[in-house]
């Protein structure tokens, strides 16, 4: 059996062990509770300002009966949560404080392993990048995802349906009444995104990785198999920490080489190319962007969801769910890949058996030959961008248009409604000042909106670009994360309204038609602006934030291979 790294607090018989005892004795546990058995953490990313994760505290009981069946003693904390509803400016600029915190509230406390309890968009990554960097036992449950909308007998998805009808409004082709009925019908339950937006494809490649039970990413919130899985997941990490199983041995290039493909398949969100980053990042493991675009070129889309096809995530867990799809494109996986289970993923996904066809495609009938992603890179991106292919419009992969340049987000929202917008359908809205810095934080500012005057022409998408993000629900021609960003001084700050841009999808292209040494003339005279605010946590995220090819991580958090956590030492308070 392997030591208990809790002994360190609770066995010495001295007066800091005496102290630790009877701290958990006032709590109202006997000590034959926590005396020599594991003692599992549950990090829980409640909160009731985050509507996904709202129901995770029924959650964090179910994971208690778990490890108290499998002889562990279960102590629940809270972190900070990351909601995408409510955050403002958005929840991406607190994923590395959320992290952090997960890191050091289990390096300082009597923790053998930890359960990760994770939901909306950033709080998936933000634990797994503090559980990598800690190296503790951890497995990850996520709360689910939240049941379909209903409207009129039309289901709706998170994310992806909301933009199109908000087009219609805008359009004046959709009523105030039905606009505020909508609104009753969209989110009927707690639980993330019900499309493949962000937070369900970080928690289907949370179970790629190997770091959760297989088959556990997809279960509806209001599923009482969701509480099942949770007592599952309690007795397993009971369990690790006895094998010392830990993230560092799971974690492996092969297991991202893995989520990649996954991610691929799934025609997964954009934001899960920085999260991997960011969470390989953490044990030293580098993930070029050419890697994404390599892998992608070779790994089809086979899921048919929002918004990249028709389904949303009930569907995809009732036709089979994450298990199917590695399955179905295990040949290009590395199958002896370990997982949480103690098994291979091969191993796992041995039984699975897809129930809906049209959900979850054959490999060999794929949705798209190629996958979801493709990087681009030219004289705007001279260290990449991306674009969702599988949600783009297969005409504009090749277009050549004027720029429409907005320098700031305020500026953007006034003027695509302005009826007198010199824009075009051929037109490139072009959003400077929205990357990692410029913003702060890499907000989901990319899908620019449509100008109000071409939605009324019946203009459904133009190409779209900018140093920013957009939501895993979204769709169109939206090129994204371009790098170096603009409030950097990437050449992105150097296009200016008329100047042609040429986008060649196929031969992985962006670039601005204005000679280099027109370029230079212009970033030489270029004044970045000055932070919206700098004060506390804005500060260090100022001065330590990475560009977005290199995950957005901070610049001191960053692993190194053979690295071992820092160990606090057991004394007085």
């Amino acid at each position: 059996m392997t030591k208990l790294r809790s002994a360190k607090w609770f066995v010495p018989d001295n007066d800091i062990g005496f102290q630790h005892r009877a701290a958990m004795r006032s709590e109202g546990f006997a000590r034959a509770a926590f005396g020599g058995k594991p003692v599992i953490g549950i990090c829980n990313s409640w909160s009731e300002l985050n509507n996904c994760n709202v129901h995770l505290r029924a959650v964090a009981d179910a994971v208690k009966r778990g490890v108290w069946s499998a002889g562990g003693f279960p102590l629940e904390f809270m972190t900070i949560s990351l909601g995408e509803e409510l955050m403002m400016p958005t929840a991406m600029l607190y994923r590395n404080l959320m992290a952090m915190d997960v890191e050091e509230m289990i390096r300082s406390n009597p923790l053998d392993g930890v359960v990760l309890l994770c939901g909306c968009d950033k709080t998936t990554p933000a634990q797994l990048m503090g559980a990598a960097s800690m190296d503790v036992p951890a497995i990850m449950l996520s709360g689910g995802p939240m049941l379909r909308g209903m409207w009129r007998n039309r289901a709706l998805g998170s994310g992806t349906d909301l933009w199109k009808f908000w087009d219609e409004r805008r359009a004046g082709r959709l009523s105030e009444k039905d606009w505020h009925e909508l609104e009753g019908c969209y989110s009927r339950s707690a639980g993330h995104c019900n499309t493949m937006g962000t937070a369900s494809t970080m928690t289907a490649l949370a179970e790629a990785l190997g770091m959760m039970l297989p088959g556990t990413a997809s279960i509806p919130a209001p599923d009482s198999r969701r509480l099942a899985a949770a007592e599952e997941t309690g007795r397993r990490i009971v369990e690790m920490v006895h094998e010392d199983l830990r993230p560092s041995k799971i974690l492996t290039p092969q297991a991202f080489d893995n989520a990649i493909r996954t991610l691929l398949a799934l025609g997964g969100s954009t934001n899960a190319v920085i999260h991997l980053i960011a969470i390989a990042g953490r044990l030293g493991i580098s993930l070029p962007l050419g890697e994404f675009d390599e892998l992608s070129r070779a790994t089809p889309v086979i899921v048919n969801l929002q918004p990249s096809g028709q389904y949303l995530m009930e569907d995809f867990y009732y036709a089979g769910g994450v298990p199917v799809v590695l399955k179905e494109i295990l040949s290009r996986l590395h199958g002896d890949t370990v997982t949480v289970t103690g098994k291979t993923l091969a191993e796992n996904v041995r039984q699975a058996e897809c129930y809906n066809s049209d959900v979850i495609h054959p490999l060999d009938k794929p949705i798209h030959q190629e996958g979801a992603l493709a990087v681009l890179y030219g004289n705007l991106a001279p260290h990449g961008a991306l674009i969702k292919t599988s949600a783009a419009s297969p005409e504009l992969m090749r277009h050549m248009g004027p720029a429409v340049v907005f320098d700031h987000y305020e500026e953007m929202l006034a003027k695509v409604e302005d009826p007198d917008l010199a824009v075009t359908p051929h037109s490139v809205l072009v959003l400077k000042n929205a990357g990692p810095i410029g913003a702060p934080g890499m907000p989901e500012w990319g899908m620019i909106p449509m100008p109000t005057k071409l939605l009324k022409q019946g203009v459904k998408d133009m190409v779209r670009i900018s140093d920013s993000r957009m939501s895993g629900t979204s769709f169109g021609t939206v090129v994204l994360h371009i790098s170096p960003e603009s409030a950097v001084g990437g050449p992105l700050a150097a296009v200016k309204t008329g100047d042609l841009i040429r986008l060649d999808v196929p031969a992985r292209r962006i670039e601005l038609l204005v000679s280099d040494e027109e370029i230079k003339r212009r970033l030489a005279i270029w004044q970045p602006s000055q932070p919206r605010f700098r004060r506390g946590y804005y500060t260090m995220f100022l001065d330590h934030v990475l560009q977005a090819h290199e995950g957005c991580d901070f610049d001191f958090l960053r692993g190194h291979p053979g690295e071992r956590p820092y160990e606090p030492i057991i004394g007085r308070s």
